[in-house]
C-alpha cells in the first residue's frame, strides 16, 4: 500500500518540479533576469494555468494527457518512455522520482526506529512521509537547476515545525527536548548562515540555510543534526572528488549541496541512533 501511495505522490512530485520551473522562468523573465529562451518557450504553456484548469500535458507537443497516460511508472513503461501522441522521448526524470518516492515510503516503514503504535508515533511517521515528498521535490529541483524554491521550502519548514512541536510536547522532558531541537537548528542552519555571511554568499546559497532549518526541525535531535552534517560532507567528497580528478569539475564549478544534505538527513533519521551507538561502542572499545 505504501509503495502505491509513494508512486502516486512521486508522480505528483515530478509534475510539481516542472510546474515550479515554469513559473520560476516566467518570474525571472519578468524581473529582467537572463533565462534560457528555449526552455522558457517549452515550459511557458504550463505556467499560467489556474489550478482548476491545470491538466498534465506533453511538454513537446502540448497534447493534454488522458488518465491512462498518467498511471505512475506503468504508463511510462508501456509507452517505452515516449509520448503516446508525438512519440517524443519523455526521459528518465519522472519514473526515477516515482520509484524514489515509493522506495522512500517503503524503506521508511521498514526502518522506522519507533514502534508504530499509538496516535503520536503514527502522526510523526505521517509527517515524516509528507515532509519526504517535499524533500524529494527540493532534491530534484536543486540537482537539476541549483535552486531550492520557496514555494516548497516554506511548507516543508511548516510541516517539520509541527513534527518538532509534537516531539517536544510529548517528550518526558520537554525542556531538554526543546534545547535539543534548538541545538540542531544551530548546527544545521546556523552554521551555514555563518558561512553564508562570512563568504558573502560565495560558498553557500541561502536556500541551504532554510533547508538546514527544515531538516533540523524534522530530526528534532542535535546528535542526528550533527550526523547529518557529517554524512552530507562525506557524500559530497564521494561525489565531487572523483569528478575533480577526472576534470569534469573544477574548484570553481557549482555543485548543489541540498541533495547531499537531504540524503544525509534521511539516513540519520532512519538509522542515525544505530550509527551513533555503533560509533560510541567502537570508541569505548578503543579507549578501554
Amino acid at each position: 500500500m505504501l509503495a502505491v501511495v509513494g508512486l502516486l505522490l512521486g508522480s505528483f512530485a515530478g509534475a510539481s518540479v516542472w510546474r515550479l520551473r515554469a513559473r520560476q522562468l516566467v518570474e525571472d523573465k519578468a524581473e529582467g533576469e537572463p533565462v534560457d529562451a528555449k526552455e522558457l518557450k517549452k515550459l511557458k504553456k504550463i505556467s499560467s494555468r489556474r489550478v482548476k484548469d491545470d491538466r498534465s500535458q506533453c511538454l513537446s507537443c502540448g497534447h493534454q494527457l488522458a488518465w491512462y497516460d498518467l498511471v505512475p511508472l506503468f504508463s511510462w513503461t508501456l509507452l517505452r518512455g515516449r509520448c503516446r501522441y508525438c512519440r517524443t522521448p519523455i526521459g528518465w526524470f519522472e519514473p526515477v522520482i516515482e520509484l524514489a518516492t515509493a522506495a522512500f515510503f517503503v524503506v521508511s516503514y521498514l526502518a522506522w526506529p519507533v514502534e508504530l503504535q499509538g496516535i503520536v508515533p503514527i502522526a510523526s511517521f505521517v509527517l515524516w512521509l509528507v515532509s519526504g515528498v517535499g524533500f524529494i521535490i527540493l532534491f530534484s529541483y536543486d540537482a537539476k537547476w541549483f535552486l531550492l524554491p520557496n514555494r516548497v521550502m516554506f511548507p516543508v519548514i511548516g510541516i517539520a515545525g509541527v513534527s518538532a512541536v509534537l516531539y517536544v510536547v510529548t517528550s518526558p522532558e520537554p525542556f531538554m527536548s526543546l534545547l535539543s531541537v534548538l541545538a540542531g537548528c544551530v548546527i544545521l542552519s546556523g552554521l551555514y548562515f555563518a558561512l553564508y555571511v562570512l563568504s558573502k554568499g560565495a560558498w553557500i546559497g541561502f536556500g541551504d540555510i532554510k533547508l538546514g532549518l527544515a531538516l533540523a526541525l524534522l530530526l528534532a535531535d542535535w546528535k542526528l543534526a550533527l550526523l547529518t552534517l557529517f554524512l552530507a560532507n562525506v557524500i559530497g567528497c564521494i561525489v565531487v572528488l572523483p569528478a575533480m580528478l577526472s576534470r569534469r569539475l573544477t574548484r570553481y564549478s557549482r555543485v548543489p549541496f541540498g541533495p547531499m544534505l537531504i540524503v544525509g538527513a534521511l539516513v540519520a533519521g532512519l538509522w542515525g541512533n544505530a550509527i551513533i551507538s555503533w560509533y560510541l561502542g567502537i570508541s569505548l572499545t578503543v579507549v578501554n
